[in-house]
């Protein structure tokens, strides 16, 4: 027996950029919600988001937005987080279902337990794998999330309820659904999404800093645009992330660092043979990862 879809009355969306923008068109594509009020701290955004169908309502504060709703989505940056649950706690309820999508989840999950406290229960931590280089509520897409994975990282006081929900809620948008501990999900994002950004903003920025670097990037090719392409990212958006998992970001930075001397020092010792061994090494690691990443799902 297939199950019922989630049905919610109201949507109180606190961010209306991108990623909230694309999970409120989601839901009334999927027609699992009969209402959004949104909420933006630049009320332009939140006027454009209304007329473009993102939204139903404007409200002009988080706690309206919130009021009425069953489901809440905090889209908004990591740093901005707790300031959000401070504005909305007061109508946060045991039937309020309230979800972020935060990319670091250990610095979110601590802002709701100091805020919430006994209604901590209600929020369930989320970290959907997905987005685009260009920011803002114009480039909102119904599909944004369609086919993706979405991580879950539910702590011992998380209500089951609203756990169930959540997993519903996104497995209706097409999710793939997985369940981590909140340390897990942040070490393993730093290895994976975090520490690619940070090399890219630094590769970008070392070329910069050179005095033809503007003849270097005009002969860039695919390849090159194909590695930098997030390094157009947010800046807002990926400070955030860089400074909430540091601790994490730093570990890997220094696995990353080891390996970048392996490699200089098989060059500047003339090594071919163990430049060659550490090329492949990384180009059967790449290879393995792409056959397991398109493997059809069950």
């Amino acid at each position: 027996m297939t199950a019922a879809l989630p049905k919610f009355e109201q949507l109180g969306l606190i961010g209306c950029g991108l990623m909230g923008g694309s999970f409120a068109l989601a839901l009334k594509k999927a027609g699992l919600v009969k209402r959004v009020v949104g909420y933006s701290k630049s009320p332009s955004t939140t006027e454009r988001a209304r007329q473009m169908g993102v939204i139903d309502v404007e409200a002009p504060s988080a706690l309206l937005a919130v009021s009425g709703a069953d489901l809440v989505l905090l889209a908004v940056p990591v740093a901005a987080t707790e300031a959000s649950f401070k504005a909305i706690r007061h109508l946060v309820s045991k039937k309020t279902l309230i979800m972020d999508v935060g990319s670091t989840k250990r610095e979110v999950i601590d802002a709701a337990r100091r805020v919430l406290r006994d209604q901590v229960g209600v929020f369930v931590p989320a970290h959907p794998i997905t987005g685009k280089e260009l920011a803002g509520v114009e480039h909102a897409d119904p599909d944004l999330y369609a086919g993706r994975q979405v991580i879950l990282t539910p702590i011992e006081r998380t209500l089951t309820e609203q756990l169930e929900r959540a997993q519903q809620v996104w497995t209706a948008l097409g999710c793939h659904v997985k369940q981590m501990s909140p340390e897990a999900h942040d070490a393993a994002y730093a290895a994976v999404s975090h520490l690619p950004h940070m090399i890219a903003f630094a590769l970008m920025n070392g070329i910069r800093s050179q005095e033809k670097a503007d003849e270097f990037l005009s002969l860039a090719g695919p390849g090159f645009r194909d590695f930098t392409r997030i390094a157009a990212s947010d800046p807002s958006v990926w400070r955030d992330i860089l400074i909430s998992n540091r601790e994490e970001l730093v570990a890997q930075s220094r696995h990353f660092l080891r390996a970048l001397h392996q490699l200089e020092t098989a060059m500047n010792t003339g090594d071919p043979d163990a430049l060659e061994a550490l090329i492949e090494q990384a180009s059967e690691a790449r290879a393995h990862w792409r056959m397991s990443a398109i493997k059809p799902r069950s």
